[in-house]
């Protein structure tokens, strides 16, 4: 039989994982100058084999050593409650802006009974399309 029949993905991992173990193993009790070189070569490996297998390592080392957060995880915000905080943002903004300009008004009416200036009388839309003074806005034209 051929090995390479034999050899399921499962198993190459399997084996491949054990060949990087075993070699970066080695590759760190290399002591002698050149027995890294041959050890390489041994294995058919490059130095930057090594290097990204040493930097895997350390990077789940430092992942272990990370404090685990317990508990349950939070949901993910669904669309409705992110539109219900966005109107609620502007919501408040907007009676923000509306007290400072009746404050700006409260302060108009103010000066002008100081220095005695008549203010001309504003009425609404309303009051203007029930009095007649005013067409309708359905009647305008554009």
């Amino acid at each position: 039989m051929n090995c390479a029949t034999l050899l399921t993905p499962a198993l190459a991992l399997l084996l491949t994982a054990y060949r990087e173990r075993d070699a970066e193993i080695l590759a760190d009790a290399c002591t002698e100058p050149g027995a890294l070189g041959a050890l390489l070569r041994r294995e058919g490996l490059y130095s930057s084999h090594l290097a990204e297998w040493r930097g895997t390592r350390d990077r789940a080392a430092r992942a272990a050593l990370e404090p685990k957060t317990r508990g349950q995880r939070p949901a993910a915000p669904d669309a409705r409650a992110l539109e219900l905080a966005r109107l609620r943002r502007e919501n408040e903004r907007l009676q923000s802006s509306l007290r400072k300009a009746e404050l700006l008004l409260d302060l108009q009416k103010k000066v002008s009974q100081i220095l005695d200036i008549a203010l001309p009388v504003i009425a609404c839309d309303d009051e203007r399309e029930k009095s007649g003074s005013v067409r309708p806005s359905s009647s305008r034209r554009a």
